[in-house]
């Protein structure tokens, strides 16, 4: 069954035999990518676990290619490797690792979401701050303040001279 979105509706098709259904991944409401541009490799975790750290391959690294992905344009390529360039070898791939959960399949899920995270956060544009003036009537509270401790510490240095010589 494919459920397929077009102009607001949801249409259902049962998938033709032919057919090849991609799965794409959602970065933001207009950027995806492929998820056969991801490369998962597993090993072995390392930590507190017991037989199961020593049997098994949870440790889950997704390996993304951002220099040869398809779905991404250049602006955003560029962006993400400015954006994430500790994360990133010389090469352009982007890898993240997740050992977090004791099963390969959760440990999957969770890198998969992490990239999502990054790449969504490494995409997004920060709004450009407009300059302001200071108001006029900041500047004088600023001003009318100055002038009142100026006067308060002149009136605590002063000396009364006529007090310490009078007999």
């Amino acid at each position: 069954m494919i459920i397929l979105r077009y102009s607001g509706r949801l249409a259902r098709y049962s998938k033709p035999a032919n057919l090849k259904v991609k799965a794409m991944i959602e970065i933001k409401h207009n950027a995806f990518i492929n998820e056969d541009e991801l490369i998962f490799k597993t090993s072995r975790s390392g930590g507190p676990g017991g037989q199961n750290v020593n049997k098994l391959n949870t440790r889950v690294t997704l390996l993304f290619d951002v220099t040869n992905c398809r779905s991404l344009s250049d602006w955003q390529k560029q962006r993400i490797l400015i954006r994430l360039a500790s994360r990133t070898d010389r090469n352009g791939v982007l890898r993240v690792v997740s050992q977090k959960f004791r099963t390969q399949k959760a440990n999957r899920r969770v890198a998969v979401e992490r990239l999502q995270q990054l790449l969504a956060d490494a995409l997004k544009t920060r709004p450009v701050r407009k300059k302001t003036k200071v108001p006029y009537a900041a500047k004088q509270r600023r001003l009318e303040e100055k002038r009142r401790r100026s006067l308060l510490k002149r009136q605590r240095s002063a000396k009364n001279l006529t007090e310490d010589f009078a007999d």
